[in-house]
């Protein structure tokens, strides 16, 4: 599911190259966002916000990601996900609650703009009802209101924000210059220069291209005798022998182990106080295994994630589960055993969460997370 190649990025980062070296390499670039449906589903944060319009704005109504919710962000410490701190039971931040009967009234009436109480409010020269109070900034401006009026008025078309969605397949940009754009990536590139008056710099030679793929690859510059071998190779497959070549060297692993490592917050030391070392080399030895053995991404998240309840789970999935173990540890004399057990698990509760979900939990472990779609409820049920 979640394998990929190295072809269209190294095809626009080294020149265009044609070459197709694998039909799957493991991509550690792409961990935080690839990886959310091996573990968990985003469906149960989600609910109440989907079950509103999703659609992307009808032709003339104002943007809702770009112009619509940084107005209503605005509101949202007052009026949004966090239930301690909402004020007058209402939610601005999803469809259903910002649209629902008040009492004869909605704060957003969608196709109403003149009935709608935020209209209303925001509006208000009374100082005492405008919305927002003074105490939270200053009032909205005429061209803030003017849009929001536009947005209610064409339907008020909630969106759930860009990390939250699935993606989705943009059409290819019209070129000028078909013989230039060798793949689907040239063509966005090339409206951007088109934009810009700019014209692309000649390809690059063949040596640039090799020594490019290797300090990306292997964060080396490449063995002179694999320069030798592809300047000497006219063939049409000598591009994607070279670039084999380099996946397989173990190199490859040691240079994108380490972005992982980074992600993992792996550390040879402890952390605290005296900062001693530690033994868990293993972990890192494991991930570097993984890399070079091109181990699909999902079987890499579970063995982490739960390797020690594997069916038979051998050394591997055991070593795996250091993942939970990079934490801080403090051995010092007179510290509490439960103080940093619990600050343990609070590590591995944002570290998981950021690593394979690509977004922040840490906010909701004091309070219900004020702009994204999660609660302080769901923080502990994950912890």
């Amino acid at each position: 599911m979640i394998r990929a190649s190295f072809q269209q990025r190294l095809q626009c980062l080294f020149g265009r190259a044609r070459w197709l070296p694998r039909t799957c390499v493991f991509v550690p670039g792409c961990f935080i966002l690839l990886a959310a449906s091996v573990l968990f589903s985003t469906a149960p944060l989600l609910s109440q916000e989907q079950s509103g319009s999703q659609a992307e704005g009808k032709t003339g109504s104002p943007d809702f990601t770009r112009e619509i919710r940084p107005i209503l962000s605005r509101c949202l410490a007052c009026h949004g996900p966090d239930e301690a701190a909402r004020e007058a039971d209402l939610r601005l931040d999803e469809f259903q609650a910002a649209t629902r009967d008040l009492g004869g009234y909605q704060a957003i009436a969608p196709g109403h703009a003149d009935t709608s109480e935020v209209m209303i409010r925001v509006r208000e020269s009374d100082p005492d009802l405008r919305m927002p109070p003074e105490s939270h900034g200053p009032a909205l401006t005429a061209g803030e209101i003017e849009l929001l009026d536009a947005w209610i008025s064409s339907g008020a078309e909630f969106e759930t924000h860009w990390a939250y969605s699935l993606p989705r397949k943009t059409p290819l940009p019209p070129t000028e210059n078909e013989s230039w754009c060798r793949n689907a990536i040239d063509r966005f590139t090339q409206r951007e220069m088109q934009a810009q008056n700019l014209q692309p710099n000649p390809v690059a030679d063949r040596s640039a291209l090799l020594r490019r793929a290797a300090i990306d690859l292997t964060g080396l510059p490449p063995d002179p005798q694999l320069m030798r071998q592809f300047l000497a190779d006219d063939s049409p497959d000598a591009w994607s022998v070279a670039v084999d070549k380099l996946l397989d060297s173990p190199a490859y692993g040691e240079r994108w182990a380490a972005v992982w490592l980074d992600l993992a917050r792996y550390a040879d030391s402890q952390g605290y106080s005296s900062d001693d070392l530690r033994t868990i080399w293993p972990y890192r030895d494991y991930v570097i295994r993984s890399f070079n053995a091109n181990k699909p991404f999902d079987q890499f998240t579970i063995e982490q994630i739960a390797g020690d309840s594997l069916p038979a789970a051998g050394q591997d999935a055991l070593v795996a589960t250091a993942f939970h173990r990079n934490t801080m540890t403090n051995t010092e004399g007179g510290t509490s055993d439960e103080e940093f057990r619990n600050a343990a698990v609070v590590d591995r509760v944002n570290t998981t969460f950021a690593v394979w979900m690509g977004t922040t939990m840490a906010c909701a472990q004091c309070h219900t997370h004020k702009y994204d779609p999660i609660t302080q409820t769901e923080y502990f049920r994950f912890f």
